[in-house]
């Protein structure tokens, strides 16, 4: 048999297989009970400055001196 017969076999049965329930397996590791105060701070990144947007600093080109 070919290399690339089989691998183009493997990667068609076996390895779909294992990357489906890998991918079962990491959906499950993120929605798991105690995942939840883990990703509590991450999901709140974009609500930090809720209250006073963050200050942007000027560009080079917009300090000149006087």
């Amino acid at each position: 048999m070919e290399t690339y017969s089989f691998l183009r076999e493997f990667a068609d049965s076996w390895m779909l297989l294992f990357l489906f329930l890998f991918f079962i397996g990491v959906v499950i590791w993120v929605f798991r009970p105690g995942a939840t105060k883990k990703y509590e701070d991450p999901s709140d990144i974009p609500f930090r400055h809720e209250d006073k947007p963050a200050q942007d600093e000027p560009a080079d080109d917009d300090k000149r001196e006087l």
